[in-house]
């Protein structure tokens, strides 16, 4: 996979304050709608003055037959955090439908509460807040991925939340995918996406670009929602086309498994282990499909034990030759 400029530059300059359009939340949330209707949804990673999750929920709040809605909000003592607004302590809004009848409201029309804290996400304010929550909707920083997911996890929530793809492949990430505890989200497959982000922000690649109100975006690759909420999108069929042959694809010299370079090049015919781009996960069905750890599929024991349970590096080769990362899955419907 190609570098991703933007992603990267993020990360060198600790700068992950990426706004996501309000487009792109709704040509996802349109797909969840049976998941919100009397439910508490958590932002907690939204400054609800500028943030579009908040904007959306609040928007569609009587129409998705919301609970409640909650965002906090990262007080701007460090700019690589959630507000791009100078608020000198954390904030939190907590919207419940019954202010301002007649209209969409606005954060200052519901009313900007203060937090004791800094709004961290781990914080136990924040903590609290999450407990009562039923589904967190939100784009967290890309930098704290693993550990946001984490403690999802840990309280057992459902969500909705933004990431780059190749955090599929961190050792905390893959066993959630490979034991179904999470998959992608529904409209987002391929390409790249424009985010918003703050006046300070370094505009390094000629993606990047400025609108005519001043406002800043930049394109980054590789963007997933990743969920556990279920969608329609993650039960339909992959169509197989092709039969298995030796010549097209070769076993790999460590693992007991065949190399597929395309997900629609999966043979129809083969039963054993394939190794499998990333991408493939956008067309995982689980009832079509096993995901399985290349920890078992080793063919000796001098071939190290991979924590995130993947074929990648040195050791997934063909003939010597290195392979991208794979995932190791099975066919379940076998097409003989």
């Amino acid at each position: 996979m190609a570098k991703n400029r933007n992603l990267h530059a993020a990360k060198t300059n600790k700068k992950d304050e990426f706004y996501t359009q309000l487009s792109d939340i709704e040509n996802e949330l349109r797909h969840y709608t049976q998941h919100f209707r009397g439910k508490i949804i958590y932002c907690n990673c939204d400054d609800p003055r500028v943030s579009n999750f908040f904007h959306y929920f609040a928007y569609n709040f009587r129409i998705l037959g919301l609970k409640k809605l909650v965002t906090t909000c990262y007080k701007n003592q460090q700019m690589n955090m959630f507000s791009q607004n100078d608020s000198e302590r954390a904030i939190y809004l907590e919207y419940d439908g019954t202010e301002n009848e007649t209209a969409v409201p606005d954060a200052e029309d519901i009313g900007i509460n203060y937090l004791e804290g800094d709004g961290d996400f781990r914080s136990d304010e924040c903590i609290e807040l999450l407990k009562q929550a039923d589904i967190v909707v939100t784009n967290p920083p890309f930098s704290l991925f693993r550990e946001y997911v984490a403690q999802l996890i840990e309280y057992d929530k459902k969500f909705l939340i933004i990431g780059n793809m190749n955090a599929t492949t961190y050792k905390e990430i893959f066993p959630l995918f490979q034991h179904d505890k999470i998959w992608y989200g529904a409209s987002i497959k391929s390409g790249d996406r424009e985010f918003g982000v703050p006046e300070n922000y370094p505009l390094t690649a000629a993606t990047n670009r400025v609108a005519e109100d001043g406002r800043q975006y930049v394109r980054v690759k590789g963007v997933r929602w990743f969920t556990n909420l279920e969608h329609k999108k993650r039960h339909e069929e992959l169509i197989l086309y092709k039969r298995y042959s030796p010549e097209e694809y070769p076993h790999y010299d460590n693992y007991d498994a065949i190399n597929v370079d395309k997900t629609k090049e999966i043979p129809m015919d083969w039963a054993g282990a394939m190794g499998v781009p990333i991408s493939f996960l956008d067309k995982h069905n689980p009832e079509q499909f096993e995901i399985l750890s290349a920890n078992d599929i080793r063919l000796s024991d001098t071939t190290p034990f991979k924590a995130h349970g993947l074929i990648k590096d040195k050791d997934g080769t063909i003939k010597g030759k290195p392979k991208y990362v794979r995932i190791v899955i099975r066919n379940r419907r076998l097409q003989t």
